[in-house]
């Protein structure tokens, strides 16, 4: 997706959003390899939390209505919004005018890494990775936060009224 999604519904000069500058990404090929995670506590029309993944120079990015699951097996509803700059993994404040105006706070972070039962990654480039991953519908990740640690999933549901945007959120062990 990039992030030509991101400009298109920003004013970055009125909301004061970090630019939009995909990064090289700096992942290896092994699943070994922790990525940035980070979850922002977001206080737009109605309090939501952000999860945001580093994946190919960009942060793939899900809006869960009700707080990310501490318990296993406790289900979140995910929907995925747009791809967002690694810049804004560092990003607290108040989003102006434009898209999700409010106020912006890191509520956990650290890293995360893939596992590799679910993307088969020998051998193959973080894009066919990402294609692998988003075609089957069902990431398997291990996250290292301070609130958050442990293995979780998110998996494709095909209901609501995005289907192709509905996730589940939870944790397996």
């Amino acid at each position: 997706m990039g992030l030509r999604e991101y400009l298109k519904k920003r004013n970055l000069r009125k909301s004061g959003e970090p630019k939009a500058i995909v990064e090289k990404s700096v992942a290896k090929k092994n699943s070994g390899y922790r990525r940035i995670f980070v979850i922002q506590e977001h206080h737009a029309s109605h309090l939501h939390w952000d999860l945001r993944l580093e994946f190919d120079g960009v942060l793939k990015s899900w809006a869960i209505p009700k707080q990310p699951p501490k318990k296993k097996h406790l289900k979140r509803l995910a929907i995925q919004v747009e791809d967002h700059p690694l810049s804004y993994a560092k990003f607290e404040g108040e989003i102006k005018e434009g898209y999700g105006k409010g106020i912006v706070k890191i509520w956990d972070k650290g890293n995360y890494k893939l596992i590799e039962k679910d993307v088969g990654t020998q051998g193959r480039t973080p894009k066919n990775i990402l294609k692998n991953i988003f075609t089957k519908g069902k990431i398997e990740i291990e996250i290292f936060g301070k609130q958050l640690r442990g293995k979780y999933v998110l998996v494709k549901t095909h209901y609501g009224s995005k289907p192709e945007k509905s996730w589940l959120f939870f944790r397996t062990a």
